[in-house]
């Protein structure tokens, strides 16, 4: 046997969605969308960016820092920290010794009042767990649940989430004082493929991996969603990031052309510039600067 819950890969990335959503977000208390684990590579550094959900991360090993409102830290093994919805924050694996971690997204009317009753916020979003090892567990059984893609799949993940907010409030507390569900049809498949690039647009996310994560044929989950939404799933969620991304440049105006881009899910802020004057006819800066009184 061995002592670990899943094998480390050398740069791995895996994700799994939520199945089953709310249909009505307005009703979600504490929904988790979606969870998973990494093997960085040295100096992976997502952002400086923003994210419309809740974001936790769980350091199994390795190290790194996070900024969240111009703090940073230095994170290593049994560290986690959080990301609020709408916060520019930035973290960057070690160069030498990469983070191999786990995260969890969520969202919910509930969720900040949860979040704030432990004490975690964006001021305060460092939880030292040390070695506690049943917390990357809760992380791993959220990503069983949803790989069952069960009914109950939602439940199970959000009170494997409660379990672990417990336990981050122990933590904190001394800081501060089934078998699996069928497709029944097309148009449940394409709303899977949906829910799915709707919530993980700004991740680095394959139709590869999409396919393998909703337990579907590549070539035919393609060929369905063509089929309902008129077009492939890559043009989909290339129309998404950019459509998200010109809400950001209404919305935002502190944020810059380059965090925009890698908050949408661009890693290459000249191609995401490149793509944006192909479908709006103007470049980024310059649909800003059209917006100005």
């Amino acid at each position: 046997m061995t002592s670990s819950i899943e094998p480390k890969r050398p740069d791995s990335y895996y994700v799994v969605s939520n199945p089953h959503p709310p249909a009505d977000e307005e009703d979600s208390r504490l929904t988790v969308l979606f969870s998973g684990n990494s093997q960085t590579k040295p100096g992976h550094r997502p952002g400086p960016k923003v994210v419309d959900y809740y974001l936790l991360h769980h350091i199994v090993s390795g190290k790194g820092v996070y900024t969240c409102l111009g703090q940073t830290y230095q994170l290593g093994a049994g560290d986690s920290f959080l990301i609020e919805p709408g916060k520019l924050i930035n973290y960057m694996a070690d160069l030498e010794d990469p983070w191999h971690y786990h995260w969890i997204a969520f969202e919910g009317s509930e969720a900040a009042a949860m979040l704030q009753e432990i004490g975690l916020s964006s001021k305060q979003p460092i939880v030292h767990t040390g070695r506690r090892r049943h917390i990357p567990l809760l992380f791993h059984q959220v990503q069983r649940a949803f790989q069952t893609r069960t009914a109950g799949a939602g439940l199970k993940a959000g009170g494997s989430l409660q379990l672990l907010l417990a336990e981050f409030a122990e933590a904190l507390q001394p800081q501060q004082k089934s078998a699996p569900q069928q497709a029944s049809g097309g148009d449940q498949i394409v709303q899977q493929a949906l829910q799915y690039l709707s919530t993980q647009y700004a991740e680095p996310i394959t139709i590869e991996l999409m396919a393998e994560t909703l337990g579907y044929n590549r070539a035919y989950l393609s060929t369905l969603f063509k089929q309902h939404t008129g077009l492939t799933p890559v043009t989909f969620l290339l129309q998404l990031r950019l459509d998200k991304a010109r809400h950001l440049l209404r919305e935002r105006p502190e944020l810059t052309v380059e965090q925009i881009a890698s908050s949408v899910g661009f890693q290459d802020p000249l191609y995401f510039s490149k793509q944006f004057k192909r479908r709006y006819a103007t470049s980024p800066t310059e649909y800003r600067s059209s917006l100005r009184p």
